[in-house]
């Protein structure tokens, strides 16, 4: 069974799934890792995907986020189809208006704090100094103005990971995907790393889709999608999650 994880206006939609598929490998060995999922995230919204390791949670963010082909179904974003644009623009596209923000961090301790930061704005071609410049700005934001010529490994974990906050926000994008952002936090950290990300869906009016396994930042959430084998098999806001207040009914 799955649950509709659509929504009515289709005026606000970032991301819109319909049916997507994909498997790993072929034959006896082949893995279903997405079974049809019917998905849609709006503008300025904070979706969690949850569910149990193998359940298809990453794998349905990296087709969303264009770095993993579908095998079938519809996919959009932000109003673009990668299959149909192809995978040259997909990677203009992506450059532009999607960030990352992962568990492990992901910077480059040879840099400095601003050049890491820096790095999707020299990638679509800003220059080095208007790209430094930007993401001093981007770092003072986040409390880490007095850091930008640090390296990483001067900083604390939750000091890296307000980094790479700064680098997924600091080309101005409209969708940031998240795998497990607080996983390697302690929890008062995890909770201003979370605040922080509420913050800007909220101000920027972009969206935010974060897989995580850490029930103590569901309340963060404007809706949670559970996953199994696959597939969405619950919905729920955020405050109700734990009690399955408000779940969708179950589309057979």
């Amino acid at each position: 069974m799955r649950v509709d994880a659509t929504v009515q206006d289709g005026q606000n939609i970032a991301v819109r799934c319909r049916g997507v598929t994909k498997t790993y490998g072929a034959g006896p060995s082949a893995v279903k890792a997405l079974r049809g999922v019917d998905l849609d995230v709006e503008r300025g919204e904070l979706l969690m995907l949850v569910g149990p390791s193998g359940c298809g949670k990453t794998t349905l963010i990296s087709v969303v986020a264009g770095v993993l082909n579908r095998d079938g179904g519809e996919c959009e974003v932000l109003g673009e189809d990668f299959a149909r644009i192809g995978p040259a623009a997909t990677t203009r596209f992506r450059a532009r208006n999607v960030g990352f923000v992962f568990q492990a961090f992901n910077l480059i301790p040879t840099l400095t704090v601003a050049e890491n930061v820096a790095v999707p704005l020299l990638i679509n071609g800003v220059s080095r100094r208007e790209a430094i410049a930007k993401a001093a700005e981007v770092l003072s934001r986040v409390g880490l103005g007095d850091r930008t010529n640090d390296v990483p490994t001067r900083l604390s974990g939750g000091q890296q990971q307000r980094v790479a906050i700064s680098r997924a926000l600091v080309h101005d994008p409209k969708l940031i995907v998240c795998d497990e952002p607080t996983s390697a936090l302690d929890h008062a950290t995890g909770q201003r790393v979370m605040e922080l990300l509420r913050e800007v869906a909220e101000g920027h009016d972009l969206s935010l889709v974060v897989v995580t396994h850490d029930a103590r930042i569901f309340e963060f959430a404007d809706r949670i999608a559970e996953m199994d084998d696959g597939r969405i098999v619950r919905l729920s806001t955020g405050q109700s999650h734990k009690k399955a207040e408000h779940e969708l009914p179950v589309v057979k």
